[in-house]
């Protein structure tokens, strides 16, 4: 009786589906005798056969469900098959259907839908299924998290973020989807969006981070200058009792962190305990080191730190040669920096195009300009080696030398070659024309750049800026009063001593002994983490990375880049009102203005002797917490020394060196300079012998101070001591040069003349 029930159910199953592949209207009819006899059994075979198209099994599911109530095997069967054949338009009324039904798929089926979803990048209908997921009440974390990973896996980035907001019930403190979240916002460098997912994930009752996790999260805020944040998570993960713990990666992000901010001693003394403990430095903890100590001139550190990783047995990368010699170029150091290039070839290490822009931005930098240029046409002939960042560094030092046609036929042929005229290549051209006075030139500019509408909009930026600059600001000074002065540039120390002192975690209490972790890998890191949090203050007030004129991160960049560009052409020509009436405009226009901005306008007014306003500008960049640098620390050396303070210019100094900061050869020459005009000689001497001792090379500005302040001082026969030795030095005299040996020449020459009157004077025996 079976067999004839099994054969009569083939022979329904072979009569509707010849039926339905003879068939091609768009419904299907059917004898009412077969929709009696149809079952379960007999709908799933039929849905089932590999040899029906996708179509016409949709078809006969349409016209059963008018008969029988489908079951979750027929559902799944019936949107597998028109996912495979990616017939993807009839899903969203199958899925309405479902919700209608009360059909609950199985797990398997749901992954299996909405992997294919993703594949084909169906995402409205990834959300649909999760809305039928959510409608019927079930769990939706296997299918939040499968979408969150596979959203992520496609950059798309901020629907991903909108369904983490649309079901935040359904993180999995298990899940790997809220790190992988993270992680890509950190990339994306989205951080008010992180932040928010952050406070976010912390809220959520029974929900804790993993260890991936918590060094997600000290990454990025150690990114982003958020030492006291780093430093929390640190001691959440060390009082975790083993649920979680810190690992080599945690300590490289804080070691980075560290670095980052300047404090490079901290992360010096990290470095020398990891050493000694269960986790090992690896290639990240030398490479994040060398670069930091080579960016603050600690080439020494930096020196060992490259010995010691090569003794461990890692064979340093082009990125830690091209952070050294970077560091060697900037310490003036081009002999030691020649050699260490040799070295890398003789080691066998591949140099990029960013070592040999290195290479010739550092000769340029230190007047071998002869050979910067012979190694720039030598790669061209070999075309390798070459970028649009090679062309900019050449054309830039074209433009400082006054070769203004011969750099634009350069951009004409960095264009021939396919590479991008970027903002930074313009922007030195705009200075230099500005400098000739050919405005008329921009049209050659236009011409030489084809491709994208950079230079145009950079044209019609001008346009509109010169439009709003037409009403001249009404002053009686040449600067407009837009910074509030509060004090006095004299009381430097006032602004020094005030909110930064917290920032040092080098001061504080020590950590009490029972405290202390006996198995901690760096007993240091844990009383930086103690020291920082009791300090509570996050906010980054020095940054090691010195402003620049033109970053070009993007659109958003594009006005303060350009506002920076034109602000150098207006102080560079002493138009400091038109300076002024620039940043007033695109202050009231909601342009943030950078470390760049305030520098350049504060060098003016202490050039100028507006100590005042300086001082106004000073506080400003505390209260908009945009982080001094090495330039603004300069600005204000030299605001003390045209003051007659040069006796807080040591005090200053000191700050500097407990905020995380360096002294480069700019500072040396500015200290230098402003302690000598003091009368302090004997400081200068120390300084510059700290300054050698530290590892830079004095330069040709360092020895024309040197004669200088010692000619006038009456030390003439130091004075002639620092000639000897600049040229020894191999160092090549300038024209201020010049001007100091005929001034100390006079001086000998009065001296001599002095001590001849004297000798007359003792042998007249009258």
């Amino acid at each position: 009786m079976r067999q004839w029930k099994q054969l009569g159910e083939v022979l329904v199953a072979a009569s509707i589906t010849n039926t339905l592949s003879h068939s091609h209207s768009a419904t299907l009819n059917l004898p009412r005798t077969l929709a009696v006899g149809l079952n379960q059994t007999l709908i799933l075979k039929i849905l089932s056969n590999p040899t029906l198209h996708p179509s016409h099994k949709l078809r006969f599911f349409e016209w059963s469900r008018s008969h029988h109530n489908p079951s979750p095997a027929a559902y799944s069967l019936i949107l597998r098959a028109l996912s495979r054949a990616g017939n993807f338009s009839d899903i969203p009324s199958l899925l309405h259907s479902m919700t209608q039904d009360g059909v609950v798929l199985d797990p398997h089926t749901l992954n299996l839908l909405l992997h294919s979803f993703i594949l084909s990048s169906n995402f409205n209908l990834a959300l649909q299924l999760l809305d039928y997921v959510q409608h019927l009440h079930l769990d939706p974390t296997p299918v939040y998290n499968s979408l969150l990973a596979a959203l992520l896996a496609k950059n798309q980035l901020s629907l991903a973020l909108s369904i983490f907001f649309k079901l935040p019930h359904a993180v999995d403190s298990k899940s790997i989807a809220c790190n992988q979240l993270l992680v890509a916002l950190r990339k994306a460098d989205m951080r008010v969006e992180f932040k928010q997912v952050f406070q976010r994930l912390r809220e959520k009752r029974g929900f804790s981070f993993d260890t991936w996790g918590y060094n997600v999260c000290i990454h990025a805020f150690g990114c982003w200058g958020d030492l006291v944040t780093c430093f929390e998570l640190f001691k959440e993960m060390k009082d975790a009792k083993g649920l979680v713990a810190p690992d080599l990666c945690t300590y490289n992000s804080l070691i980075a962190a560290l670095c980052r901010l300047g404090k490079v001693d901290d992360a010096l003394v990290v470095w020398e305990e990891l050493n000694g403990s269960p986790h090992q430095p690896d290639r990240f903890t030398y490479t994040n080191l060398i670069q930091a100590c080579s960016k603050t001139y600690r080439l020494d550190d930096a020196t060992r730190v490259f010995n010691h990783m090569q003794s461990n047995g890692f064979r340093p990368e082009t990125v830690v040669y091209n952070s050294l010699l970077d560091g060697h170029f900037k310490a003036t150091k081009v002999t030691e920096a020649c050699q260490l290039f040799e070295k890398m070839v003789q080691e066998g290490v591949k140099p990029s195009s960013w070592t040999y822009n290195i290479l010739i931005h550092g000769l340029l930098r230190n007047g071998r300009a002869e050979a910067a240029y012979t190694m720039f046409c030598d790669l061209k002939k070999k075309g390798q080696f070459v970028d649009g960042i090679t062309y900019s560094i050449v054309v830039l030092q074209l433009c400082r030398e006054g070769q203004l046609e011969e750099a634009l036929q350069l951009v004409e042929e960095m264009e021939s070659r396919g590479f991008v005229v970027d903002l930074v290549t313009i922007t030195s051209l705009l200075i230099s024309i500005h400098r000739h006075g050919r405005w008329d030139w921009t049209d050659r500019l236009m011409k030489h750049i084809r491709e994208g509408n950079l230079v145009l909009s950079v044209l019609k930026w001008k346009a509109g800026m010169e439009a709003s600059m037409k009403n001249p600001p009404s002053k009686k000074k040449d600067y407009s009063p837009l910074f509030p002065a509060k004090g006095d540039f004299s009381d430097i120390m006032s602004f020094m001593s005030g909110p930064q002192d917290t920032a040092n975690i080098n001061d504080g209490e020590e950590t009490s002994s029972n405290e202390i972790d006996e198995w901690s890998s760096s007993p240091y890191m844990d009383k930086l983490a103690n020291q920082v949090s009791s300090a509570g203050h996050s906010s980054q007030l020095f940054t090691p990375s010195r402003g620049q004129r033109v970053q070009e991160k993007g659109s958003d960049s594009f006005d303060v880049d350009m506002m920076n560009t034109f602000l150098s052409i207006f102080l560079a020509k002493g138009k400091l009102s038109l300076a002024c009436k620039l940043f007033e405009i695109f202050s009231d226009a909601g342009v943030d203005p950078v470390s760049y901005t305030y520098n350049s306008i504060m060098s003016s007014f202490v050039k100028k002797g507006y100590f005042t306003e300086a001082w106004a500008i000073l506080t400003e960049m505390g209260e908009k917490f945009c982080p001094a640098d090495i330039a603004t620390y300069n600005m204000i050396i030299q605001g003390l020394g045209k003051m007659g303070r040069a006796d807080l210019a040591s005090a200053v100094l000191d700050r500097l060196l407990k905020q995380g900061g360096y002294l480069d050869i700019v500072m040396y020459n500015t200290l230098i300079n402003a302690l000598g005009k003091a009368g302090r000689i004997d400081e200068v001497n120390k300084l510059f012998e700290q300054m050698r001792s530290s590892g830079i090379n004095p330069d040709v500005v360092t020895y024309n101070t040197l004669i200088e302040v010692h000619s006038k001082a009456g030390r003439l026969k130091e004075a002639y001591k620092f000639l000897k030795m600049m040229l020894d030095a191999g160092c090549t005299p300038n024209h201020v040069t010049d001007t100091t040996l005929d001034y100390l020449g006079r001086e000998i020459d009065k001296l001599r003349f002095q001590k001849a009157s004297i000798l007359s004077e003792k042998d007249d025996p009258s």
